[in-house]
């Protein structure tokens, strides 16, 4: 057996692969300890196959996790209080920041300036300088050094960044500050930017390197605590912990490192996504969605490949804290079905991003909430049947949710409960459109050639309204889409991705500074295959990030060949980042002089050697004896049929206004819609046109 466990803001997801088939289980999140919640949905799961909780363990021979905690801890503040060590002269790198209004309003001067991540009184300099060739300027003076760190003993300070100018060239003085904060203070975690994150650009390696710091004890509790506790309970396999570039590393190797944990849940959604929609030959460009309690995460599927960015926020852009670090491009926004409903003083209506999370939870849930939320306003319509929520095992309250709708939206707005339940799910369709258009239309991408991938929970609600705002034409619904996160926890392959800075153009290309830096990455990749790998089938693709010159962002290409031993190699590469450039940004100067400058290997290791196996019912046994329900659609109540997802005959066309159930999500078809199930298991909704004829 394998497990891939994911971690939301309302509900922990468990997928079990079993030989060829797969399980799906949901527990809720118990924020304040996350391991109980992971422990509660292993319950479930093996009293739904009849099993305790140590057999299930024990038969288990990968355990997978994807995990909010390192994301939570920086919103709320609760990382280790962390010092910050830089080059004499620069303390002001993480108080600058970098500048930018997007999605600001242009003159809100009410807005207060953010304050950096690591506060101004833990910022230290150290008298030493190294040159962007790699030579000391200034050699490291190791006495203020002593005494800067002597005097961090006194300051209850957990955790050391240490970022120096130009370290990614000549790393020598950072290795030498972390030498002497372990002989003076061993105890304290110490991240070092020259490997948290290679690249140019100071503040993101400062950044990157202050978060990582802050994670380190943090992490190093809760994965060694839920390590501990799986192998209390009987667990004997290996641990692996997604990170947010859609890889698989060991727990231990990721508490040694945090600052690959940021984000990690989300990442598995586009790797999930894009393997559904690749078997449902749905075309190459895909928007993996995944629609949780909480919030709202859109990726983009190109050719078989999910973009990244380094520009990965913690909060809103510019207000909060950039990782700087690659991480899958994944846009989020607070929608969800738990996102609080609410009308403002100017007799307004507003959706999220405030959430129920999963305690409270929704008012229909029965614990103390009184909120009205997406998932109320669905129970309002009679999308959502209040006795087969995750598949009976929960019971819905229809009155409560009515309650909380015609007390916080309908009254104040003077209109029926299910109008206002309406305005709800219309509103916060309109918010996850927008997040979808920010990753195609505002990069150059046309929607309607695209399949919306719907996975979470709460996706079915309104994914085919979101598809319909957007004018997709299909969307498709894995069968274990309503834990897709958790399902791409046993797509990801086991990974790692290795970075060098150097600097060359294509007019004076060093090829022989160039291919020592490529042998270099060689051999961490071959050092990695010999410990991580253990001999499974394995990948190694090499790319650069390049520019042209005087451009401030890069593009990553992948290089045909490694090393680069001729001229016809450079030139074949100087094509490729023309091309490229051309397809995402829709111009390119075939004349221009091109920058390169940090050069990445990425290893995969497949630990996979079949394919994903398909969804199983004989573990969960629950049905929904309902065939028909009233529910609202275009303002009217109609009487609509209501299809259990696994017992829709392969190919057999339906039509809309319907609903279709499974344990564990609710999918809505408006009408207009016909949907089937296709041979790769997925549900896939197309969408018609008034004029478009539609079956009968």
């Amino acid at each position: 057996m394998r497990l891939a466990v994911d971690t939301g803001g309302t509900f922990t997801d468990l997928v079990i692969e079993d030989g060829d088939r797969l399980y799906l289980f949901k527990a809720p999140t118990t924020p304040a300890n996350p391991i109980e919640g992971i422990i509660d949905v292993i319950d479930v799961a093996a009293n739904g196959l009849s099993l305790s909780r140590q057999v299930l363990l024990q038969r288990t021979e990968l355990f997978v996790h994807g995990t909010t905690t390192a994301t939570n801890a920086i919103v709320t503040g609760r990382t280790a209080k962390t010092a910050f060590l830089t080059t004499a002269g620069h303390p002001d790198i993480l108080v600058l920041r970098e500048g930018g209004r997007i999605g600001l309003p242009l003159f809100d001067y009410s807005i207060e300036y953010p304050k950096p991540y690591v506060p101004r009184a833990l910022t230290f300099e150290i008298p030493e300088r190294v040159g962007p060739d790699g030579q000391v300027l200034l050699a490291l003076d190791e006495a203020v050094a002593r005494e800067v760190i002597e005097w961090i003993a006194g300051t209850g300070v957990q955790a050391i960044a240490v970022c120096l100018l130009w370290s990614i060239v000549n790393p020598g003085h950072e290795l030498r500050l972390e030498a002497l904060i372990k002989e003076l203070l061993p105890e304290i975690a110490v991240s070092l930017s020259h490997r948290v994150n290679p690249s140019l650009r100071e503040y993101r390696r400062a950044s990157a390197t202050a978060i990582d710091a802050s994670l380190k004890p943090i992490m190093g509790r809760y994965l060694g605590g839920l390590e501990s506790r799986l192998r209390q309970e009987g667990y004997a396999g290996r641990l692996l912990v997604v990170t947010s570039q859609g890889m698989m590393k060991d727990a231990a190797e990721v508490a040694a490192a945090p600052i690959h944990a940021v984000k990690s849940g989300p990442a598995m959604a586009p790797v999930a996504g894009r393997h559904f929609a690749t078997i449902a030959g749905l075309g190459d460009v895909a928007i993996v969605a995944d629609t949780g309690g909480t919030t709202y995460d859109v990726a983009l599927v190109r050719h078989g490949r999910i973009p990244e960015t380094r520009e990965t926020w913690i909060g809103r852009p510019y207000l909060g804290h950039m990782t700087g670090f690659p991480s899958i491009d994944i846009r989020s926004v607070g929608a969800g079905g738990g996102s609080i409903a609410r009308v403002d003083e100017a007799g307004l209506l507003h959706v999220g991003p405030d959430s129920a999370g999963a305690v409270p939870g929704p008012a229909c849930y029965g614990r103390g909430g009184d909120k009205p939320t997406v998932t109320d306003a669905a129970l309002a319509l009679g999308h959502i049947d209040p006795d087969f929520f995750l598949g009976g095992r929960m019971k819905l309250d229809l009155d409560l949710a009515r309650r909380a709708i015609d007390s916080h939206v309908a009254n104040p707005l003077d209109m029926s409960v299910e109008a206002a339940a309406a305005a709800i799910l219309a509103l916060v369709t309109e918010t996850m459109a927008g997040a979808i258009e920010d990753i195609t239309v505002n990069q150059g991408i046309d929607p309607r050639g695209a399949v919306l991938v719907g996975g979470g929970g709460a996706a079915g609600l309104n994914s085919v309204a979101i598809a319909r705002r957007l004018h997709c034409g299909r969307v498709l619904f894995p069968d274990a889409g309503a834990a897709l996160s958790a399902a791409g926890g046993l797509l990801c392959a086991l990974s790692e991705d290795f970075s060098e800075f150097r600097m060359a153009t294509s007019r004076q290309f060093d090829f022989a500074a160039v291919n020592a830096g490529l042998a270099r990455l060689q051999s961490r990749v071959d050092e990695f295959l010999a410990s991580a790998g253990n001999g499974v089938a394995s990948q190694v693709e090499f790319s650069v990030e390049a520019r042209y010159a005087q451009q401030i962002w890069e593009i990553k290409v992948p290089l045909r060949r490694a090393p680069v031993r001729s001229d016809e190699d450079l030139a074949a590469l100087v094509e490729d980042f023309h091309k490229l450039h051309r397809e995402i940004f829709a111009f390119d100067d075939p004349h221009g002089e091109i920058e390169f400058v940090n050069w990445r290997a990425l290893v995969a290791c497949e630990l996979r050697r079949q394919p994903l196996g398909r969804i199983g019912t004989d573990g969960h046994g629950a049905k929904s004896s309902v065939t028909r329900r009233r529910a609202w659609f275009s303002g009217q109540a109609r009487e609509v049929p209501v299809h259990e997802f696994d017992a829709l005959p392969v190919g057999q066309r339906h039509v809309g206004p319907a609903i279709v159930e499974t344990p564990f999500t609710t999918i809505v078809m408006d009408p207009q819609t016909e949907f089937w199930v296709d041979q790769s298991g997925g549900l896939i909704a197309e969408l018609k046109r008034a004029n478009e004829e539609v079956l009968s």
